[in-house]
């Protein structure tokens, strides 16, 4: 499936990302929130890290959002915009904060890990179908969507049901579930994520979010609508269903510094492959190897590699493919054969 659409056109880009971000705070060291004595700062948000990453490989990108009116905000635009995004509609609420959050170091997947979040009443809230310029928002070959934004507000969900309805040339809709069930009540979520992904042309969903599924097959089954489902399978890969074809890449091994923005790189890895026109075993491995620039770097977001690096890696014959081990640094290490990347 590749994005169709005016690819000339004065306002057209090719990727637009609709969603909250917040400024992160990261832990200097490992340990509880109530123990680490300083915090260092970056941003982090679903749809800005895949649009940060898709302009870092030469992708136009655009992030359409609301953020308060105050510093944390001019962080935000500032830093997303210095990454080459498009931030021009993106809107200033006088009367809301900018979302904050602190994270300990340790992996989400543990039980140790703890997140403080800091966004009820967040400017991003606020937004709705009637206060976004919808024309900037579909003014992209594809626009990208999260589960997230939906879990915000009422207006946020309204303006997700009308971004995913199904309407004669729209761009192409990709939607990532990330569904996050701390920030869901008094809601059926999965019956609401399930609802949007059914609007969407691209759907990525990770298995272990998948409404208790427990086979890629079953997750089809359950969404049969998306021209293109994408199911996440961890560190054993990923399977695409497109059409009647059904494609499972694995994913190489990785040594991981921070499971945290490696689902975004992923999104951003499979969507560049997609507007670039590459078949779909393609796609997965540009999506695992962004995963894997994510995965070892302590951030949301890390340097992807070269489009001539990646390249050469996804051309890998399945044997070179699966003996790829990538570790920190490995997207700077374009001198060993591709199989050797990987850390000492």
């Amino acid at each position: 499936m590749t994005p169709t659409g005016p690819r000339n056109a004065p306002d057209v880009v090719d990727v637009v990302a609709l969603g909250e971000s917040m400024v992160t705070f990261l832990p200097s060291r490992p340990g509880r929130l109530a123990d680490v004595p300083s915090f260092d700062r970056g941003i982090g948000g679903a749809e800005s890290n895949t649009a940060c990453v898709l302009a870092a490989t030469g992708h136009s990108a655009r992030w359409v959002s609301r953020v308060g009116d105050d510093p944390f905000g001019d962080h935000l635009v500032e830093a997303i915009g210095g990454y080459g995004v498009d931030v021009a509609h993106v809107r200033r609420d006088p009367a809301r904060p900018t979302g904050i959050y602190f994270r300990t170091a340790g992996d989400r997947a543990t039980g140790a890990h703890e997140v403080a979040y800091y966004r009820s009443g967040s400017a991003a809230s606020a937004m709705s179908a009637r206060n976004t310029d919808l024309d900037a928002v579909r003014a992209g070959r594809v626009l990208h969507l999260s589960g997230i934004t939906a879990a915000l507000s009422e207006t946020c969900l309204d303006l997700m049901r009308e971004l995913t309805a199904r309407r004669p040339g729209r761009p192409l809709v990709s939607f990532d579930v990330n569904h996050r069930p701390g920030l869901w009540r008094d809601t059926d979520a999965p019956h609401v994520l399930r609802d949007l992904a059914r609007g969407a042309d691209l759907v990525f969903v990770g298995q272990d979010e998948a409404w208790g599924l427990h086979s890629p097959e079953a997750v089809r089954a359950a969404l049969p609508e998306p021209e293109v489902l994408v199911v996440k399978q961890g560190a054993a890969g990923a399977t695409v269903f497109e059409e009647r074809d059904v494609t499972f890449v694995p994913a190489p091994r990785v040594d991981v510094v921070a499971a945290v923005g490696a689902g975004d790189a992923f999104a951003a890895g499979f969507l560049s492959a997609t507007l670039r026109g590459l078949p779909v075993r393609d796609r997965l491995r540009h999506g695992h190897l962004l995963a894997a620039a994510a995965l070892t770097v302590p951030g949301d977001l890390a340097p992807p590699p070269t489009r001539q690096h990646a390249d050469r890696l996804v051309a890998l014959d399945d044997a070179a493919w699966g003996r790829l081990r990538l570790g920190p640094g490995w997207t700077e290490d374009t001198q060993r054969a591709p199989e050797e990347v990987r850390t000492p």
